[in-house]
């Protein structure tokens, strides 16, 4: 979990809007496997290890629902410590009867599924980056049939939520338009392109791992950007690794008319599509 570390820099939380927060911490403690670090009357952070905030869900006082396509959230990415764990929780999910997506994408195998909200949540396993293929600087991922056989093959039935050890490992975005999102996250927050599919989407990291953040316009180009109270994303985090490093990008930010924010602990800033960034030591 090195790419998850300085000085790297990786996704450490994310926030998102729900319509009913009880009914959500249900989901995500019994179906998800999370535990709650803090609780307040509208909010509430989850935890792997009670230590850790890893999840942020959020309900407005007038929450709206997503009634047309925005840019946003297409799903935040939990990244398990082993192979036995993703078997463990394909187990859960299934004495739980959820709907479940599953691709192997070479790099990793992963599990989607949406809570209910519609917010889509990726629950994955690395595969170890001495199989990672790379042409370059591009790294090889496909998206195929997970082999769901051989993962339960590892599996001992231990299912006690999620493993300490669970990281946020990735999230993936939609946007209205790609070039001004790359030109956001790589000149303005020096993230690198680590794969293209097409037109429509990209994939960025630090470090050289496989990514950090997705980008797509699958069904989002020129889409308007979430309302205040609309369910979906309202925060990403990100972990900065010195002053430095700040100071830098707020240069690139103010340059290309980025907003620029002083929060504590960090900076806040939002990209071309509007999703808020917070950028935190």
């Amino acid at each position: 979990m090195h790419f998850h570390e300085k000085p790297n820099t990786y996704v450490t939380n994310v926030e998102i809007k729900v319509s009913d927060l009880q009914r959500s911490l249900t989901f995500y403690q019994e179906i998800i496997g999370f535990k709650i670090l803090q609780q307040e009357s509208h909010k509430a952070t989850l935890t792997t290890d009670g230590e850790t905030a890893l999840l942020t869900i959020v309900q407005p006082e007038a929450v709206e629902e997503k009634r047309s396509m925005t840019t946003g959230l297409y799903h935040f990415a939990l990244l398990l410590p082993t192979r036995r764990d993703l078997a463990n929780v394909i187990t859960h999910f299934h004495d739980k009867g959820v709907h479940l997506g599953a691709s192997d994408h070479a790099v990793s195998e992963a599990l989607y599924l949406n809570d209910p909200d519609h917010n889509g949540i990726e629950v994955y396993v690395d595969r170890d980056e001495s199989e990672w293929t790379w042409h370059n600087d591009y790294v090889h991922m496909v998206t195929e049939p997970l082999n769901i056989r051989s993962i339960l093959e590892e599996g001992d039935g231990n299912w006690n939520g999620l493993p300490a050890g669970t990281v946020m490992g990735h999230i993936h975005l939609s946007v209205s338009n790609l070039a001004e999102a790359e030109h956001f996250y790589t000149k303005g927050l020096g993230f690198e392109i680590v794969t293209r599919y097409g037109s429509q989407a990209l994939f960025i990291s630090t470090g050289r791992y496989h990514h950090h953040i997705g980008l797509n316009t699958w069904h989002s180009e020129n889409a308007p950007k979430l309302s205040q109270n609309q369910v979906g994303l309202k925060t990403f985090s990100l972990r900065l690794d010195n002053e430095e490093q700040a100071a830098t990008m707020k240069g690139n930010l103010r340059v290309m008319g980025a907003p620029v924010i002083e929060i504590t602990g960090g900076f806040q800033t939002e990209d071309p599509a509007g999703n808020v960034v917070l950028l935190k030591f």
